[in-house]
């Protein structure tokens, strides 16, 4: 009986990290035709061939979520060896191997309810729901406020922050980011100090902040997770 043809994957593909695949391919000591080949004998993909293969290799072009894991499947390794870093909800779960069945009912949401949101990229979880999310996916706190769409929000509160009385930006902060009260308050107390060392005139008089001021505050997300990082202990 011929099997009838695939379905088309139209999900965007995850991102592809063609180094990878290049290395592990060699360290099993297969040509891009023996991947090919078993692509289409083991996996049920009639369209590979070696010229795919290599242009999955060169980068030119990404495989879809079906045959990233069929790939994976031939290189005997994880989807997340062969994923980039991941940026959205569903490039977390991809690299991560787990299907969004799987995902939907360990943060306990209908199926359809977290399709949607990977879909919009809007995370519409309970704080419970987001510590479950980052705990099934490794979720790093800036991977995890990412993936839950708040890195806008966590950029005006930090602008605030360090542009105003930082105390009162704690509170909403620690509504974002999954840390310790004592470790926001101790970092926001650093970029503060830092961002009134680079202003032309402090900010409490209302004067221009000068270009040094003004690099930091469009940064502010990314000084902000280097001054979490860099914290000693």
């Amino acid at each position: 009986m011929q099997r009838p043809p695939a379905r088309p994957d139209r999900r965007p593909p995850p991102p592809f990290d063609a180094s990878a695949a290049r290395r592990l391919r060699a360290a099993l000591g297969m040509g891009p035709d023996q991947v090919a080949h078993a692509l289409r004998g083991s996996y049920g993909l009639p369209h590979a061939t070696p010229a795919l293969v290599a242009a999955w290799e060169r980068g030119t072009v990404a495989p879809s979520h079906s045959e990233l894991i069929a790939l994976a499947g031939v290189l005997w390794c994880s989807p997340g060896e062969l994923v980039g870093r991941p940026r959205t909800l569903r490039e977390h779960r991809v690299a991560r191997g787990l299907a969004p069945e799987e995902v939907a009912r360990t943060v306990g949401h209908e199926l359809h309810a977290y399709l949607r949101m990977e879909e919009t990229g809007r995370w519409r979880g309970s704080e419970r729901q987001s510590a479950a999310l980052a705990r099934l996916l490794s979720l790093s706190p800036a991977d995890l406020v990412v993936v839950t769409g708040r890195e806008g929000e966590l950029a005006e509160l930090l602008r605030g922050a360090v542009t105003t009385r930082r105390q009162a930006f704690v509170r909403p902060l620690t509504k974002i980011v999954p840390l310790d009260r004592r470790l926001l308050e101790e970092v926001l107390h650093r970029l503060h100090r830092t961002y009134q060392g680079r202003t032309a005139t402090p900010v409490s008089r209302g004067g221009d902040p000068g270009a040094g001021g003004r690099e930091f505050l469009d940064r502010i997300v990314e000084h902000f997770w280097t001054a979490v990082e860099s914290r000693p202990g």
